[in-house]
């Protein structure tokens, strides 16, 4: 600053205050009693002030912080149990706070750093990081459900079927059962006596035998693994896009979301 630019600013100072801060001299400056006393109570504050610019040094060079991510449930199993252990053992300086909702959320009003959804369901103005393979989606059913039953044969046969069906927990609709012949996508709006707004709750009952559910192949492995459900109509099931991790462009220079990424990229 140049002596001017100085002197106006003591000026403002004093100004602003109402009474002289500084004795003045042709030789010599010095601080007056006001002065020293408000040199006294700022100098805690401006302490303060430099710690916190320090701190956002200390955030740019290593993952610190509070990461909070927004989850649904089918991401739990798929993408978050095989990560925490890892990361908690690589960056202990990272707390990690997980709000699991099949909602649609608003990361910006929630103050979520990022969030987990299907692809399909990710806004276009986001920045996406694919966390799993596609999903292969498919009609499940139990063997004690089609032990007195025949099997459906095309989409259209469900009519005649128990199907259980999804409520989106935002939208409040129910899902129509989405399929493909000869390259033509459709839906079909499936009738049944229970409907759940979870996957896991789907797979599930459908293990009971109460109706056939549609579901993506990911989710529902274990239980294709123990035959526990058999899929039926695949040559009319879809592949969609998988689990992608989203959040603003603005997000992706914070080094704690920026460790989770590399670490989901470099595991799943």
């Amino acid at each position: 600053m140049t002596p001017a630019a100085v002197s106006q600013a003591v000026r403002a100072l004093e100004t602003r205050v109402g009474l002289p801060l500084f004795q003045r001299t042709t030789r010599h400056v010095a601080l007056t009693e006001a002065g020293a006393t408000l040199l006294s109570r700022l100098r805690p504050a401006t302490a303060e002030i430099d710690e916190a610019f320090e701190h956002m040094r200390d955030l740019r060079a290593r993952p610190t912080g509070h990461l909070r991510l927004s989850v649904p449930r089918i991401a739990l199993a798929l993408v978050m149990m095989p990560l925490l252990p890892a990361f908690r053992r690589a960056y202990p300086e990272v707390s990690l706070e997980l709000s699991v909702n099949d909602a649609s959320i608003n990361l910006t009003t929630g103050r979520f750093d990022a969030g987990i959804r299907i692809g399909e369901f990710v806004e276009r103005d986001m920045i996406a990081v694919r966390l799993t393979r596609d999903f292969r989606w498919c009609v499940l059913g139990a063997p004690s459900y089609f032990a007195d039953r025949d099997r459906p044969r095309s989409p259209e046969d469900l009519a005649q079927h128990e199907c259980i069906g999804y409520r989106f927990p935002t939208a409040q609709s129910i899902y129509r059962w989405e399929f493909q012949r000869n390259g033509r996508e459709f839906t079909v709006d499936v009738a049944g006596s229970l409907v759940t707004d979870d996957h896991l709750t789907m797979i599930a009952l459908a293990e009971q035998g109460l109706g056939l559910t549609y579901t993506a192949d990911l989710v529902a492995a274990d239980a294709l693994a123990r035959k526990s459900l058999q899929p039926v109509l695949a040559s009319y099931l879809p592949t969609k896009p998988g689990l992608f991790l989203y959040f603003p462009a603005r997000n992706q220079k914070q080094p704690k979301l920026r460790a989770f990424i590399d670490l989901a990229t470099a595991n799943l």
